[in-house]
């Protein structure tokens, strides 16, 4: 299992995309759906299981289900094999 610092942009314009990292490491993600009922939430969990290449059921939000500052975990990978994944993002 892996946990991701995320840094959320939720009502953003274009497609969803993860957008880089900041200096501290943390992923900045952008998705398209508004911060109600969960659904930015969804989106950003749907937008990791495809950069990562794995089912949406095994991405979850374990703390900041408001804030946009975002601790995701991933289950069935580890830190390195996450990281290899992501590359260059």
């Amino acid at each position: 299992m892996a946990d991701l610092r995320i840094r959320l942009t939720p009502r953003a314009k274009g497609r969803d995309r993860l957008a880089g990292r900041r200096e501290d490491g943390v992923l900045l993600a952008r998705v398209s759906a508004p911060p109600v009922d969960g659904r930015a939430n969804d989106a950003l969990c749907r937008l990791v299981a495809g950069a990562l290449d794995v089912p949406p059921s095994r991405v979850s939000v374990v703390r900041g289900q408001t804030p946009r500052e975002k601790l995701i975990r991933v289950d069935g990978l580890d830190e390195a094999e996450v990281e290899r994944r992501l590359g260059e993002i």
